[in-house]
């Protein structure tokens, strides 16, 4: 039985589509939540799971396969789980 993953496809999604230029990806009460920079406040600083300059600075600039977005979710689920959620 494998763990439900915590950062899927969808949550990559969102913070790529975001409107905010500084969208961050923030692990709130076991959901991934896209939020500009500012309203990241000290309570959520250690749950950043990464900022959307860094994700898309690992993608491609021609739209994103679901292939590459699942690969990348798997990148972010590890990094949820080594921050301890």
């Amino acid at each position: 039985m494998s763990a439900m993953s915590l950062v899927d496809k969808e949550c990559v999604r969102q913070l790529l589509n975001s409107q905010h230029p500084d969208a961050t990806l923030v692990f709130v009460r076991g959901d991934c939540v896209v939020l500009p920079a500012a309203e990241v406040d000290d309570a959520h600083k250690g749950l950043v799971i990464a900022r959307r300059d860094e994700v898309m600075a690992q993608l491609p600039d021609d739209a994103p396969t679901d292939q590459m977005l699942d690969d990348l979710a798997v990148r972010l689920d590890n990094i949820v789980r080594d921050l301890g959620a």
